[in-house]
């Protein structure tokens, strides 16, 4: 099985020193489980679930196996690496384990939750130095000390033994006796992971389609295939920061151009879907590179009815602060997210007719509006619709005459951009309003409340996944007058709100000059 007539050396060797591997990792860790996920048809998909290692990812694998060999006077004068998280998490543990000084250069926008990690899995035996912007500065960095103090450098990918603890990982998807698979979807940045694991999957199921998943704007493996060497990318998409690479290793680009079947690439929406469709199914928190291999899968589970499917769940070490962008980027129940713009009078009741005209019904997640022209608005719609609810909803714009712009993540979204020109208004008056998250009760506030008595003239409101949605709605009415009667007469709640109230003057003024 490992001496095949006329292989690559290099793909025999990895083989052999994964075999090797086997018996050294499973000193500080043991096998992950692997678990089978539903909402993929007649598909039977399994996860492998690096997220439950110690260091929540699968880097602890390829990081012990290289500096277990280190003979006794390395482990004396210690190691350096470099490393935007995981790996370095996996230097650490090492580096505890075996009793070896490392020095860990992270890039100062590494997260918070990763430095903390490291310095917890390393303890006194480890030193993390901040250095650079990027991964690329960092490692440059480490190399640098490495030739002036003599010390190993261990690499994140680009390192045979590395590449071996990595593939240790599929060593237990075989022995799990789930196999044969028919199809794997591995995640790639250095390349590390994804040529040890389809090394010894392609060993045991020579069938096996491989497929390595990509982030759209950090592809340097599919760059450096149709390159027929590694190439560097001049820009680089960090969104996924633990396989933002800008140039694949040399060594897993020579495994992976003979052993990756296919590759493909993900958007940042995709992968922000793959993350909700972990925690729906797993109740885990991948962490976008983690969930890149499912993002992958998701993205062609048409093509996937009757096939048994393995993914790389490889990591969950995720900042909490960037949830909130993430669950902006995903959609309730599957729908994926489109973003409007409508064009209408500028006249009292055509936003509400509007709203009766074409959303009605439909998952609007983001509503933004602000006046700034006499006799046009455009109004801003963010909405998770499937693609029979897209179909429909752009028929009945067009049937109802109504101009409009599909946008792809529009600036005004991104950083709530929502002018207002205050010259044009005569008496506005502005809502706090909380409603109820549910089918309609936005819509039966608006229509109840306010049809027939101004004109919107302002509309902020963002779905947060709490069950009481909050919107800032300002209207204009002709006269003082008028105002002063609509707020008199203005319910603090009612049937769908929970409680709705007139800014202060103060605070209007804070907001809008």
């Amino acid at each position: 099985m490992f001496e095949t007539e006329g292989e690559n050396p290099l793909l025999r060797q990895l083989r052999r020193e994964i075999l090797f591997a086997r018996e050294r990792v499973y000193q500080i860790a043991r096998p992950t489980p692997l678990e089978r996920v539903d909402d993929f048809g007649d598909a039977e998909v399994f996860i492998k679930r690096e997220d439950l290692s110690p260091i929540k990812a699968y880097k602890w694998r390829g990081a012990y196996n290289r500096m277990a060999i280190l003979s006794v006077e390395e482990k004396q004068r210690g190691v350096v690496t470099a490393s935007a998280g995981n790996h370095a998490q996996g230097v650490a543990l090492a580096a505890a384990a075996l009793d070896v000084p490392a020095l860990i250069y992270m890039p100062l926008t590494t997260p918070l939750v990763k430095q903390r990690a490291v310095a917890k899995h390393g303890g006194d035996r480890v030193e993390v130095i901040l250095s650079g912007d990027s991964y690329d500065d960092a490692c440059q960095a480490a190399l640098d000390r490495a030739d002036k103090d003599g010390l190993v450098y261990i690499h994140a990918y680009d390192d045979l033994q590395v590449m071996a603890g990595q593939g240790t990982l599929a060593d237990e998807v075989v022995m799990s006796g789930e196999g044969p698979f028919d199809i794997a979807y591995l995640q790639i940045g250095g390349g590390g992971m994804a040529s040890g694991v389809a090394a010894w999957l392609k060993t045991y199921y020579p069938d096996i389609h491989i497929v390595g998943v990509e982030g759209v704007g950090q592809a340097s493996m599919k760059a450096a295939v149709a390159a027929g060497s590694p190439t560097r990318l001049e820009e680089l998409d960090i969104f996924c920061d633990g396989t933002a690479v800008r140039q694949a290793g040399e060594i897993p680009f020579q495994v992976c151009s003979e052993l990756i079947d296919e590759f493909m690439t993900v958007s940042n929406t995709e992968v922000s879907e793959a993350i909700r469709l972990c925690w729906d199914r797993l109740r885990c928190l991948a962490e976008p590179s983690g969930a890149m291999g499912l993002a992958g899968a998701w993205k062609q589970r048409r093509g996937l009815e009757g096939k048994k499917v393995l993914v790389v769940l490889c990591g969950a070490n995720i900042d909490l602060n960037r949830l909130t962008t993430i669950a902006t980027d995903v959609g309730e129940g599957g729908g994926k997210r489109h973003y409007f713009r409508v064009q209408i009078p500028e006249k009292s009741g055509t936003m509400l007719r509007l709203l009766d005209d074409a959303f009605d019904g439909l998952d609007i997640h983001t509503f933004q509006y602000g006046k700034n022209n006499e006799d046009s608005a455009w109004p801003l719609f963010g909405l998770a619709l499937s693609e029979a609810e897209l179909e429909n909803l752009r028929r009945v714009l067009s049937e109802k005459g109504y101009r409009f712009e599909e946008l792809e993540d529009p600036d005004e979204i991104s950083y709530r951009l929502i002018p207002l020109r205050a010259d044009l208004l005569t008496a506005p008056l502005f809502l706090d309003l909380e409603f109820y998250e549910r089918g309609g009760a936005l819509h039966s506030f608006m229509t109840r409340t306010i049809r027939g008595r101004g004109s919107f003239c302002y509309f902020n409101y963002l779905y947060s996944g709490e069950r009481v949605g909050r919107a800032l709605i300002g209207i204009d009415f002709s006269s003082l007058q008028e105002r002063d009667e609509f707020s008199q007469s203005l319910p603090t709640s009612g049937e769908g709100f929970r409680s709705c109230h007139p800014l202060g003057e103060q605070s209007v003024a804070h907001l809008f000059g």
